[in-house]
């Protein structure tokens, strides 16, 4: 069986195509009258140093083979079973199949060519000797997630792409570590992410033609499969922003019986086919189920929360404080379509704002994401203007975390993402998770938006009329997720008492509101092992959510320092400690004891707020104590710094309030303690060691329990993506294990 391919840009030398021309003067003719240039002097002249400019190149290689193509199917009367192409190249095996005349394929690569030639900012690398695994180490141990596989074009031949900064520190990085890798004289970041623009404007001018369906099977590079009838054009555009995956094409091929490859156009791609045929085949990864939806922990959970959220799995990550939660884990689980959430508390606009181009640039259109929104009970200016750039950014998911009630920013993000669909119902644009942990809560979160907050929103032009009427037949949020006992903000709740309790609340919801979309609910708190995630399902949970556990992983943006202790605690190696952002309300956080001072200081900060009017009451021992120990400089300096980030917020009146009531005056100042011990940790700071505040819970201490022994009871060697996948593998076995002996104790027949 016989397979036509056609190699894409780095093919191209002066000279190519002269017999060509000669045999086909017509469509040489053509082919310059279409691109306004002389195609037969570039090719074999190059006078002015052009056929390397990709806006050149493209074309130019398209027409060398697609009359190499005519050539040899003339000469030869062959048929191939299969036709592939190389990132350009599949122009040339879609023309060759009849999916598009020559006019049109000269047409799109012209316009495909000039807009790939107008990215700026961005880079690619060539990377040989290491295979997939490696390379994917090799990324994640340098912290280069924002890269992207561009081409996986050999077992030991890759090509990685993204912003130049970034593609010329990896070149340095991987030469000190003698792995052989080679800057590519291109302008932009192929095959990447940072290809959107180019790849919607491409969208576009794509829509002025009528493209059909291959009559010869075509492999595309973005799903290594044969094109899908009626998905032409959405391929070709999806290509521009996808990997080119030969690899997995040339596997697919020799799988479906192929055995003669034929190149046309130029001598590149026989060389790598040669060197893919040759190697073993690389032993499946860890990360395999995820691609294979019939596995049992993709049975796990709820089928619609997989479908409402575009995931493979009803698991959840959690958006961490401070961005612990980081674009490169966000990233990570979004690539094996795992929803994760960016932490954003505590951090400034500007920085959630870095995080989120970098979570949208790192993944490709329909991969899941989200971002969390911890609510900001001292200035509600500022949690609308984070919904604001939320909503400008396009965030379809949001989890929110801390709310005690429905805010008016809340509210906007919820209502503004509604319509109207095509059979009149009401369709949800803009999804909230909300993490609750009290019921009076959760019953806010399953009733519709209040009346008074969107009749508000409307008197401000926030909304349109319909947007609020719609809102009145939604629940404020379809997902919710129970949050027990767990690290960060936690009420102490017990899973097996809360969740039968939120099940019941949510069917009154139901029954009473009569919604057309169900609710879901989730489980989250203490779930670090196989069997905890089990019993989360057991219990009813239509997905799970994690988070501790994430938080030691090569992907978090904890500091490498406290990722070094964390991976060592035991489910007893937590404490309970005030929050500091709900510092005033005696408000819990669940945080790391173990080698740290903090939770005893922080009780202690709370004792002496809930004895003393003030700070000037606090006898002089206990404020020297205080400002040796705990805070390293003086009281005075303390609210120096604490009221200079207040006027920098606008937040003057907060001011005014503290001068005039001083035991809001103390609050704020305790506070800073509770912002200045998180920075010491994530800075990893190792002269504030003592006062790290790292919010954690026991699940971490099981999972390290449960990972003993392993490669994973190193940090270094735990990724985001790989403990979900374990933990729902685990808890299908669990599962399965402990219904046959539910049948074997109570004697039910197997079948």
């Amino acid at each position: 069986m016989k397979a036509v391919v056609f190699p894409g840009q780095g093919a191209q030398r002066r000279g190519m195509g002269r017999e060509l021309f000669d045999a086909y003067p017509e469509l040489a003719d053509e082919a310059s009258e279409v691109l306004g240039y002389s195609l037969r002097t570039l090719c074999l002249d190059d006078p002015h140093q052009q056929l390397g400019r990709t806006e050149y190149t493209q074309p130019a290689l398209f027409v060398v083979g697609a009359l190499a193509h005519r050539q040899w199917r003339e000469s030869t009367g062959d048929e191939p079973a299969f036709l592939a192409g190389h990132s350009l190249g599949e122009y040339c095996a879609l023309h060759a199949a009849g999916a598009f005349d020559f006019a049109t394929g000269l047409r799109l690569v012209q316009r495909r060519g000039a807009l790939m030639a107008q990215a700026r900012g961005g880079g690619m690398a060539a990377v040989v000797g290491v295979d997939a695994a490696r390379l994917r180490e090799l990324l994640d141990e340098g912290g280069f997630c924002r890269l992207t596989v561009a081409n996986d074009n050999a077992p030991q031949q890759k090509v990685v792409s993204g912003d130049t900064a970034t593609v010329d520190a990896l070149v340095a990085y991987l030469e000190a570590r003698d792995v052989r890798c080679v800057r590519l004289n291109v302008s932009g970041a192929f095959h990447s992410p940072l290809m959107r623009q180019a790849q919607q404007d491409f969208a576009r001018f794509a829509d002025g033609f009528a493209l059909g369906d291959p009559a010869t099977p075509v492999i595309a590079n973005a799903t290594a499969r044969p094109y899908v009838p009626g998905r032409t054009a959405r391929t070709l555009v999806d290509q521009i922003v996808q990997p080119v995956r030969w690899t997995e094409s040339v596997h697919h091929l020799l799988d479906q019986g192929v055995t003669d490859f034929v190149e046309l156009g130029g001598r590149v791609l026989v060389r790598l086919i040669d060197q893919i045929r040759s190697a073993p085949r690389p032993v499946a990864q860890h990360d395999a189920p995820a691609a294979r939806p019939d596995t049992p922990a993709a049975a796990l959970g709820s089928p619609l929360f997989r479908r409402r959220m575009g995931v493979r799995h009803a698991y959840a990550v959690g958006g961490m404080y401070r961005g612990i939660a980081s674009a490169q884990m966000v990233v990570r689980l979004g690539r094996h379509r795992i929803l994760g959430f960016l932490g954003t508390g505590g951090l400034p606009l500007p920085e959630i704002e870095q995080g989120v181009k970098e979570v949208q640039h790192g993944l490709a259109d329909g991969q899941p994401y989200g971002v969390n929104v911890l609510a900001d009970h001292d200035d509600p200016a500022a949690e609308r203007a984070l919904v604001d750039l939320l909503m400008r950014h396009g965030v379809p998911v949001i989890e929110a975390s801390a709310f005690m009630q429905m805010t008016p920013a809340l509210v906007l993000y919820r209502a503004r993402g509604l319509r109207r669909g095509a059979d009149g119902r009401t369709v949800c644009d803009h999804r909230i998770v909300a993490k609750v942990s009290r019921p009076e809560v959760a019953e806010q979160f399953m009733a519709p938006a209040p009346g008074p907050v969107l009749d508000r929103l409307r008197r401000e032009h926030a909304l349109t009329d319909e947007q609020a009427e719609l809102a009145r037949t939604v629940p404020m949020s379809h997902d919710i997720t129970v949050e027990a006992d767990s690290g960060g903000h936690t009420d102490g709740g017990v899973a097996t008492v809360m969740m039968p309790a939120m099940l019941k609340l949510r069917q009154q919801a139901q029954d009473r509101y009569g919604y057309d979309e169900p609710i879901c609910m989730g489980l989250a708190g203490g779930l670090g092992t196989p069997a905890a995630v089990a019993a989360a399902f057991m219990l009813g949970a239509d997905y799970v959510l994690t988070g501790s556990i994430n938080q030691c992983t090569v992907e978090s943006g904890m500091s490498t320092e406290v990722k070094d202790m964390l991976q060592d605690v035991g489910i007893a190696d937590t404490a309970y400690a005030p929050a500091g952002d709900m510092f005033e309300f005696g408000a819990k956080v669940q945080v790391l004891r173990k080698g740290v001072f903090f939770p005893t200081r922080a009780n202690r900060l709370f004792s002496l707020y809930s004895h003393y009017d003030g700070l000037d009451d606090i006898p002089q021992k206990t404020r020297s104590l205080l400002e040796r120990t705990y805070f390293g400089k003086s009281i005075e300096e303390v609210w120096d710094e604490v009221r200079a980030y207040l006027r920098s917020q606008g937040r003057d009146a907060d001011i005014d309030r503290a001068d005039a009531e001083p035991k809001q005056k103390m609050a704020l100042v305790f506070r800073w303690y509770f912002f200045h011990t998180t920075r010491l940790a994530m800075d990893g700071d190792g002269s504030g060691k003592v006062n790290y505040q790292v919010q954690t819970g026991p699940a971490l201490g099981a999972f390290n329990q449960w990972v003993e022994g392993t490669e994973l009871a190193s940090w270094r060697h735990r990724h985001v993506d790989r403990i979900g996948l374990m933990l729902l593998d685990g808890a299908a076995e669990h599962i399965a294990t402990a219904c046959r002996h539910w049948r074997d104790t109570l004697g039910v027949p197997s079948a």
